[in-house]
């Protein structure tokens, strides 16, 4: 797999590793409460939710590492895999939350998913 395959790919990983950390540790703190543009009010109330969304974000990161960890033809598959369900969740959250997903999530996956077809 190319060298920019593998970049796009762990860029993808490392940004959910940071929605994790985001959702499951800092929503209800100031980075947290500007990211999302939310009152501590709204944050108390939505924290287990949050908390829940961070977890998928950590599963797949996770999924991510593992195709890289595994490489060749299997860990492209892999990384097809979840590359595809970031794009979806990416395409889902610009329809219902807003469009800035699209270029925070989609379109990195989509740059990615591209790069591990190509190599």
């Amino acid at each position: 797999m190319s060298l920019a395959a593998h970049v796009a790919v762990s860029v993808v990983a490392l940004l959910h590793a940071w929605f994790l950390i985001l959702e499951m540790l800092l929503w209800d703190k100031p980075l947290g409460l500007k990211t999302f543009r939310m009152k501590p009010e709204q944050a108390a109330a939505t924290k287990r939710l949050a908390m829940n969304q961070g977890l998928y974000n950590g599963f797949l990161a996770a999924g991510l590492v593992w195709g890289l960890w595994l490489g060749g033809a299997e860990g492209g598959r892999v990384q097809c895999f979840f590359l595809g369900c970031v794009i979806v969740a990416g395409v889902f959250g610009a329809a219902t939350v807003g469009r800035s997903i699209l270029l925070v999530q989609a379109l990195p996956a989509a740059v990615a998913l591209a790069l591990v077809l190509l190599a």
